[in-house]
This record gives C-alpha cells, sequence and structure tokens, in this order.
C-alpha cells in the first residue's frame, strides 16, 4: 500500500486557546474576566495617578479618587451610549431603553472617550482646574486600562482580525479558520506602547495640551491602522471604498484635532 502523508490543516498557526470567560463561579455569583479587566484598568489608573502626584504639587489623593470616579463614570455610560449611537443606532431607536443593557454587551471607546471628557469638565468645575491641565495629567493614566479592555476582548474571543493564512494569525476551531487576533494588535499599540511614550514624555514638563495632543495623535494612528485587519462590526459592515470602518471614521477627529492642538502648543511655547 502506497504510504500517505497526514498534514495538519493548520500546521503553522498558533491555537486559540479558548478561554472560559467566566473567571470565577460562586454559584450565587459569577465574576466574568472582562469585568476583572475593568477593574485593572481603573486601578491601574489609580496607582499611576497616586505616583504622578509625588511630582505635582496641585493633585492631591481626594483629587484623584474624584478623577478616577468621574472618569470610570465616564467610561461606562460614555461607552454603552457610544456604541448604541455609533454602531448600533437601529436598535436604539427600536428600542432606546436597549441603551441600559448593559448585560448584553457592546461599548464604544470613542464614546467612552467623550464620556470622560464630561466627565473632566464636571471634575473641573469642583475643583476649579482648567480643562488642559486636567487632560494633560489623565492622558497617560489611560493606555494601561486599554491595554486590559483589549486582552478582555481576546478572551470573550471578540472583535477578531480578517481570516488569513499569515503565519501572524490564531486558528479559532470553534470557526474552523485562522484570523488576526487584532484585539492583541491593539492591546500592545493602544495600550503598551502608547503608555510607554506618554509616561515617558509627560515626565519632563511640557507646554499645556501637547500631552492630550500627543495621546490623540497616536491612538487615532493605531487604532485607524489596525483597523484594516479587524473585522468591522457585522450590522455596519465597510462605510465606503470597501474598507472605511467606523472606528477609523470615528478616529480621523481624533488625529487632526490632536494635530491642531500639538502645532497650537507649539505657536503658544514659540
Amino acid at each position: 500500500m502506497l504510504g500517505v502523508q497526514i498534514t495538519s490543516s493548520v500546521p503553522h498557526y498558533m491555537t486559540y486557546p479558548d478561554i472560559n470567560p467566566i473567571a470565577l463561579d460562586l454559584g450565587f455569583i459569577q465574576i466574568y474576566w472582562y469585568g476583572i479587566m475593568y477593574l485593572l484598568a481603573f486601578l491601574s489608573a489609580y496607582l499611576l495617578a497616586s505616583y504622578r502626584t509625588k511630582q505635582l504639587n496641585d493633585w492631591n489623593k481626594q483629587q484623584v479618587e474624584d478623577m478616577i470616579f468621574y472618569g470610570a463614570i465616564g467610561v461606562v455610560f460614555g461607552g454603552r451610549i457610544g456604541y448604541m449611537l455609533f454602531y448600533n443606532f437601529g436598535a436604539f431607536l427600536s428600542d432606546p431603553l436597549s441603551i441600559l443593557a448593559f448585560q448584553d454587551g457592546g461599548m464604544s471607546f470613542h464614546g467612552g472617550f467623550l464620556g470622560v471628557l464630561l466627565g473632566m469638565v464636571l471634575f473641573n468645575r469642583k475643583y476649579n482646574k482648567t480643562f488642559f491641565a486636567t487632560m494633560d495629567f489623565v492622558a497617560p493614566l489611560v493606555p494601561l486600562g486599554l491595554g486590559f479592555g483589549r486582552l478582555g476582548n481576546f478572551i470573550n474571543g471578540e472583535l477578531w482580525g480578517k481570516v488569513t493564512t499569515s503565519p501572524f494569525g490564531l486558528y479559532i476551531q470553534e470557526q474552523g479558520v485562522a484570523r488576526y487576533p487584532s484585539q492583541l494588535y491593539e492591546a500592545f499599540l493602544e495600550g503598551l506602547v502608547l503608555f510607554v511614550v506618554l509616561w515617558i514624555f509627560s515626565k519632563k514638563p511640557r507646554a499645556p495640551m501637547t500631552i492630550s495632543a500627543l495621546f490623540l495623535i497616536l491612538y487615532g494612528l493605531f487604532r485607524f491602522i489596525i483597523e484594516f485587519v479587524r473585522v468591522p462590526d457585522v450590522q455596519l459592515g465597510y462605510l465606503a471604498f470597501g474598507w472605511l470602518t467606523m472606528g477609523q471614521l470615528l478616529s480621523l477627529p481624533m488625529i487632526m484635532l490632536g494635530v491642531y492642538l500639538l502645532l497650537k502648543a507649539n505657536r503658544a511655547s514659540r
């Protein structure tokens, strides 16, 4: 009998580990990894902010705690409202109360970002701080939280990249295909890389607005690039040209605003 070579259908791919989204099941309550990632995001922001107050005389512990509180409310409600308005507007129109259905999932970074901006406006009114004094302080605290959020997406097996034959793909047994792990790309660029750049940049005194501007430019660029390998939301698809996604459309104003603020800050410093 002739010998037959049997080769694996996925010889060069790593396999997605298919992690249980429930980290701990106590019977009367289930603790999800995604919720843990949110807690780690807020905890990392608090610890980093507490460390930064040691170098800044105009921030104290109470202000940091209130800033985290206002920011957390902005992230949660802004993220949910933004998702429904930007990504699932039809469902919102048919059932406006669905905007409160947090248990169904669906959060938007850009909505959360706008929510944080509003939260910081309210925070500034309480403590009589200027907008960019606060945002320049906050910007380096955000990226690690974004990275934790993307790890939560990875654990949940959501927001996958496109099907690929590249060795950089992950084979998903449930789907029978390999896909780009776009969640990990975002965790690396929008989380780790953005944090390192902003943290190092902010260690020296900078002109007002420059740290915020750098955050806007880099996040917008990273997100815009990664969207090319990420699958768009099924209810939206591509918005134009066969490649433009809602994530890219929402990131463009961030990049343009960041460039404007950076130029304005440089002119003011001169």
